[in-house]
């Protein structure tokens, strides 16, 4: 029997395509779920399960400044709970681009409430890098930007 080398290429790619897209999907499910439990620890108010899924190395970058993991989780995560349990957020939806052993994951927000006596109405962005690693997907750094929402003119 002859085959063309057409034809030995293609059969390849038959076969080895189905193969190559699905690690992607799983990877992008896996991403998407680690950053839909770490949000939903944060209305829970399960410190625990929050910090579980931010790697030992993370870092948290907000209001200009850096905080380390163990600074997030004693610090800014308690007032990130508190905060979720009294203002009202909408999230947009998730983007989310794989690359190999890393990913990175943006949404945009609003906010609308009363946080520590202060009127809340903003927008805010989020980037979470994670990456993955024997135990699976990790969040190694979150950026958090916001601002007012400018009044209807």
């Amino acid at each position: 029997m002859r085959v063309s080398i057409f034809g030995l290429a293609f059969l390849s790619f038959v076969t080895v395509a189905p193969l190559a897209a699905q690690p992607a999907g799983s990877d992008a499910s896996a991403v998407s779920a680690v950053v839909s439990a770490f949000h939903a620890g944060l209305r829970a108010g399960d410190a625990a399960a929050v910090m579980q899924l931010i790697a030992d190395d993370a870092l948290i970058l907000e209001a200009g400044g850096v905080e380390t993991r163990a600074e997030y989780g004693k610090n800014h995560l308690p007032a990130d709970i508190e905060f979720e349990k009294v203002v009202t957020s909408t999230r947009g939806p998730v983007r989310l681009v794989v690359n190999g052993s890393s990913a990175w994951a943006t949404t945009s927000s609003e906010y609308r409430g009363t946080f520590q006596g202060r009127a809340i109405d903003s927008l805010g962005i989020e980037l979470m890098v994670l990456s993955r690693d024997a135990s699976g997907w990790r969040i190694r750094a979150i950026h958090w930007s916001s601002r007012a929402r400018k009044p209807a003119q």
